[in-house]
């Protein structure tokens, strides 16, 4: 005791918190409840029980570290309870050589949601061909539950080997739910979406809408700094999207209004802090989940037990938000 003492003494004044920098979201209440002993609830997400409510996003494609990255992603969501969504698996289309690196059903289970990826320009391509029975064989093959469609004509329209694409994505989403039976999730790169496009995927039956908000990793930055350097004739258009809090309080103006047919949400993009993340799912008016990309790719690349590390305190840090903390609701927002 005496030791600890001697720390705080020396630590006070390094300690200091400015009132300025109070989080203003939050309405913390210390008298309600004792310390959590337990963990979590289970809780049904995308038809099966997660564990915590986080989500592995897609990240790695075809490149040469995928098969380890993704396997010390899909061990960590099998050891956790978390849901997983795959990196791009246009290559597997292409190649034989790279299905290992995305046969990690075994090292997650089959208790937790996991999918398959194709960009909306791949499927553009097989919806043309008439070749969307493979995307069921792509689901057989890597035991995924279900295939998640990214949308990306910024990002393809700066990709200097960048895809054109010759139908407005709603259109192709809406005739591929028309052909396949397997559950579909959309997403956004990292600009995320406007209300209008919002509320025209929550009025489709998609299994889940994923944010992909502005805030994070942004490829049509990444896809400028590739082919033009730091030419700044289109830099305008790395600032064009949504917040992932914006695009929550856009969802819920929808689902006030009623007719959505999309049960569920995962947050994704610009999530800097677990607080973020806690914050924006329960704001949510439908059930939601916290999507994590980058975050969770920096320790995939590090020793297994960096990550374990990481989803440890992640899962110390929720149970304390979800014992101490009560969200506020936004200036003009009704509770």
């Amino acid at each position: 005791m005496e030791d600890r003492k001697k720390e705080h003494l020396h630590l006070a004044f390094e300690a200091n918190v400015n009132r300025a920098q109070a989080d203003p979201r939050f309405m913390y209440e210390p008298m309600l409840s004792a310390h959590p002993t337990r963990d979590s609830e289970p809780f049904v997400f995308l038809g099966k029980t997660m564990k915590l409510p986080f989500w592995i996003s897609s990240m790695t494609g075809g490149t040469q570290r995928a098969g380890a990255i993704n396997s010390n992603l899909a061990k960590a969501a099998g050891e956790f309870g978390l849901g997983m969504g795959l990196g791009s698996c246009r290559s597997l289309f292409l190649s034989d050589d790279y299905w290992d690196d995305f046969k990690v059903r075994d090292l997650i289970g089959n208790d937790y949601p996991f999918y398959s990826n194709l960009g909306i320009a791949q499927l553009e391509e097989l919806l043309v061909k008439n070749e969307v029975e493979k995307i069921d064989y792509l689901n057989r093959q890597l035991k995924t539950d279900g295939t998640i469609i990214h949308i990306n004509p910024l990002q393809e329209a700066f990709q200097p080997e960048g895809d054109i694409l010759k139908r407005p994505p709603i259109e192709c989403i809406q005739e591929l739910l028309e052909k396949i039976a397997s559950p579909i999730i959309v997403k956004e790169v990292g600009q995320g979406m406007g209300y209008e496009s919002i509320k025209a995927l929550l009025h489709l039956d998609i299994a889940a809408l994923e944010f992909g908000a502005l805030g994070g990793t942004n490829f049509t930055k990444l896809e400028q700094m590739r082919r033009m350097g730091n030419s700044s004739l289109f830099e305008g258009f790395t600032r064009i999207g949504h917040t992932a809090e914006e695009m929550t309080l856009m969802v819920n103006q929808i689902v006030e209004k009623g007719g959505t047919k999309c049960p569920q949400i995962i947050i994704s993009g610009g999530i800097k802090s677990l607080l973020d993340g806690y914050y924006l799912t329960q704001l949510c008016k439908l059930p939601a989940v916290v999507g994590m990309g980058a975050a969770f790719l920096n320790y995939a690349l590090k020793d297994y037990t960096e990550l374990q590390n990481f989803i440890v305190n992640m899962r110390k840090g929720w149970q304390l938000a979800e014992s101490f903390l009560r969200v506020r609701q936004p200036e003009g927002v009704e509770s």
